[in-house]
């Protein structure tokens, strides 16, 4: 049977020898397929099949499935092709036809089919595992099945783990047999696409799961906790975390309890019987708290205790029955006691968030800052040029001087900043960290291919419960951010009173503050959803570029647009990009370096051209997440010239936080913004308001402005008060102490080299950064905003990090006296 251009059934039409008709959804009435397509002009040829439904049993849950829905992908027709679309009007299956990686992708997002067949077989068609790709790119994608049919090996045979990478599921050796076609759908639709169906159905109950208000626990048949959810997290006081792959028996238990009660449980559910009764639990904070009971042994495979899920319901304290079976999940939920990753602080430090000092040592006054703007260590080839015809205008008659006034606006407004290196002294420690921050890596082919972690479709995991406003967020987080507008508030405190989901929370207090609804004119419940997914995208698996890292800089975003200068530069629509360009500029960061991407071939760093790697994607991330979904949409009611020039802004912000053109933004906005404004004030021009705000209300100034601000919130961790600067050492140190080790095991270039975690000397890698990248940049900071509370806090973190260096100390902190 030939195979036309496209097959296609709908759903409400059927067509009967060229008419149409409706059709009910009954599950007995006939639907037809259609070969061809009735605008093209092609013959249509009713390929009767009945749409059906399949009953799936799934443990207790009864499931129908609709008929199989499948995509077939070829560029041309040919034998493969027709026997494919024999064997779906053989099996009934509902089956649609695309010939170009477009059309097929555009009836994927249409349709959602649950099985996709792209031949692999042509390279010059289509690219067949790019599409695959951008199939999984999309979200109910999650559970298809893909298929590449590939062509018959001539000799060798060769790997899957090409196609896996790209996101097939299995191969099929061409075999255009009619049969061998029915077969291989067969064999599908009962094995792969039917455990995907069940897996769709296993999502609906974790999501039932995750809304229960009972305490819910499934450990393995070893008593190691498996899972818990949100309602156990707030009864217990534990994170998900700390009690995830933890053995019940670690977890502290309650000495309220019977002495025998925990031996009877056991005796009881190991039998395969079910328990329930009165337990004893203990809490994260040593309270013990009376619960009512339920353990219930899982058979799963040879008939054997596979998990044990517990319930528990907490009873008044006064409520005192003793039963002799008690603990059904006192084992399970006594393991939430124990708090197993502490390591959430792991005293790891960033070479972008390490301490700054004050080039004078002392606490840093405005007005001693503005005069070290022209003497910054510092210089590129162009400031030294600008330098010059100041210099020069001193003494030029009044018509060159006028000319170089023009010959300084085009040089302040051109990609001319980047400084030469080699000024500063050469140690190892600043030229790794100029290495591993400023460059793209070492462009080296090989056969190694970095892949960011599994991809996962980028959705609200339904695990994540928030307030549905500022008036429902718990007593204890808001008394937690009560002092949000201080600088020395301590983003480590909510990040554990969120139980690590800080960002969302801070984010709702501070846009409420600001305004952002109002200024989006978008309901509260959608920034709160916006903020949930932007915080879901954040990988909590890094030790420093997670959530947390967003609510910092956002806080400290959040402050700088507290300061009269920068309120008198900014306009409000300026502060709505700068607070949403906070939130999203690490979205999805994978915990290792542009240079690491780079050098190891990644998807990222292919599809932007070893150029911006992270910040590209963090950008174009944010925006596909938001205007994906409606619910989440906080752009969707504002209108469009404003929606675009709030995006600019946003990109622009976001790509000003990679560092290779770290001088070049501090060099600009020292010659366009603080130089100008020294003059004005050397020569008692302070009160020539005019000529200030010119300066600070241009739109090249403003750009400059917000490009410096975003750039010291993402690495104003020096600026913090000691313990929380420390803290931000050692989380950066880490996954730079990750990365080192990574590059070792897949034997690409090491970038840099002093971060081994069994060599480095923090407090050496931090004066480093401090001297090369920081000082200057705050200093100018300073100047601008005015911030004589953050400069002393960069000199106490200075002096701390050079008394560690001068006793030969490489940890974070000294030793016990």
């Amino acid at each position: 049977m030939g195979c036309a251009s496209s097959i296609h059934i709908s759903d409400r039409v059927v067509y009967h020898g060229g008419k149409e008709s409706e059709d009910s959804h009954s599950p007995q009435q006939t639907n037809t397929q259609l070969q061809g397509n009735p605008a093209s002009g092609l013959p249509l040829k009713p390929l009767s099949c009945k749409a059906t439904f399949t009953e799936v049993q799934f443990g207790p849950m009864k499931l129908f499935k609709d008929p199989l829905q499948v995509l077939l992908v070829f560029a041309k027709e040919d034998s493969q092709s027709n026997g494919f679309c024999w064997a779906c009007e053989k099996g009934n299956f509902r089956c649609s036809m695309a010939r170009t990686p477009e059309s097929a992708l555009e009836c994927f997002l249409e349709k959602h089919h649950d099985l996709v067949i792209i031949d692999h077989r042509h390279s010059r068609h289509f690219d067949a595992e790019a599409l695959c790709r951008s199939i999984r790119a999309v979200n109910s994608s999650e559970n298809t099945v893909i298929v590449a049919v590939v062509k018959r090996p001539d000799r060798e045979e060769a790997s899957v783990m090409p196609l896996i990478n790209a996101g097939f599921n299995r191969r099929y050796v061409e075999n255009a047999n009619m049969m061998a076609c029915y077969n291989e759908l067969l064999q599908l639709e009962h094995g792969e696409v039917r455990a995907q169906f069940k897996l769709r159905a296993g999502n609906a109950i974790f999501t039932a799961l995750e809304q229960s208000q009972e305490a819910i626990e499934i450990t393995s048949e070893d008593q190691v906790i498996q899972y818990v959810n949100p309602a156990y997290e707030s009864i217990m006081g534990y994170q998900q975390g700390e009690l995830i792959g933890k053995e019940i028996m670690e977890v502290p238990k309650s000495e309220k309890n019977k002495p025998d009660l925990l031996e009877t449980i056991n005796s009881c559910i190991r039998k395969g019987k079910e328990w329930q009764g009165i337990y004893y639990a203990k809490k994260k904070n040593g309270d013990s708290i009376q619960q009512n009971v339920k353990i219930t042994p899982v058979i799963g495979q040879g008939g054997k205790i596979r998990h044990y899920v517990s319930i528990n319901r907490p009873l008044n304290d006064n409520n005192k029955s003793d039963k002799s079976t008690e603990r059904v999940q006192a084992e399970s939920q006594t393991d939430i006691q124990s708090s197993k990753h502490k390591d959430r602080r792991k005293g790891s430090l960033d070479v972008r968030s390490t301490t700054s000092r004050g080039s004078d040592g002392s606490s840093q006054r405005r007005h001693s800052s503005m005069a070290r703007i022209h003497s910054m260590t510092i210089e590129a080839p162009i400031t030294k040029v600008i330098n010059i015809i100041n210099a020069a205008q001193e003494s030029s008659p009044m018509p060159v001087a006028e000319a170089l006034d023009r010959v300084l606006e085009i040089l302040r407004t051109t990609e001319l900043y980047s400084p030469q290196f080699g000024t500063k002294d050469e140690d190892p420690h600043t030229n790794d960290l100029v290495g591993g921050l400023m460059t793209d890596g070492l462009r080296r082919l090989s056969g190694n291919e970095y892949i960011l972690a599994t991809k996962q479709p980028h959705h609200i995991p339904s695990h994540l419960t928030t307030p549905l406003s500022l008036n429902d967020i718990p007593p204890r987080i808001a008394q937690t951010m009560e002092n949000e507008e201080s600088w020395d508030f301590d983003i480590v405190n909510l990040e554990a009173a969120t139980m690590r989901r800080p960002l969302t929370y801070l984010g709702m207090k501070i846009f409420s503050r600001f305004g952002v609804c109002e200024f989006l004119n978008c309901p509260e419940a959608t920034l709160r959803s916006w903020l949930q997914v932007i915080e879901a995208n954040y990988h909590s698996s890094n030790s420093y570029h997670n959530s947390s890292h967003a609510a910092d800089v956002l806080h400290a975003t959040a402050y700088f647009l507290c300061k009269e200068r920068v309120k008198q530069s900014l306009d409000p629509i300026d502060e709505v990009a700068a607070l949403i360009a906070a939130t999203v500029h690490d979205v999805d960061h994978p915990g290792r370096t542009n240079s690491f991407l780079c050098n190891a071939g990644s998807e990222l760093a292919i599809l932007y051209n070893d150029t911006a790697v992270l910040e590209s994607h963090h950008a174009a991330l944010a925006f596909q997440i938001t205007t994906r979904d409606d619910k989440c949409n906080i752009f969707k009611n504002i209108e469009r010239n404003e929606y675009r020039t709030l995006r600019q802004a946003i990109i622009d912000m976001v790509l000003a936080t990679e560092m290779t053109k770290h001088f070049e933004h501090v060099n600009k906005f020292v010659n366009s913004i603080n130089k100008p404004l020294a003059a004005l004030e050397e020569n008692g021009g302070n009160n020539d308001e005019e000529s200030v705000k010119s300066i600070l209300t241009s739109p090249e100034n403003r750009i400059l402005v917000k490009r410096m601000l975003i750039k010291c919130a993402d690495i104003s961790n020096p600026c913090r008060p000691q313990e929380l600067c420390i803290e931000w050492a050692g989380r950066i140190s880490e996954e730079y102490f990750a990365q080192t080790d990574e590059e070792k095991r897949q034997g690409l270039p090491v970038v840099m080299p002093v971060f081994d975690r069994n060599t480095c000397s923090i407090p050496k890698s931090q004066i480093s950064f401090i001297d090369y990248f920081i000082t200057d940049m705050f200093d100018a900071w300073d100047a601008f905003a005015d911030l004589p509370n953050l400069m002393q806090h960069l000199d106490n973190n200075f002096k701390y990090w050079k008394g560690l260096d001068d006793r030969k100390l490489h940890s974070l902190r000294p030793p016990p006296e």
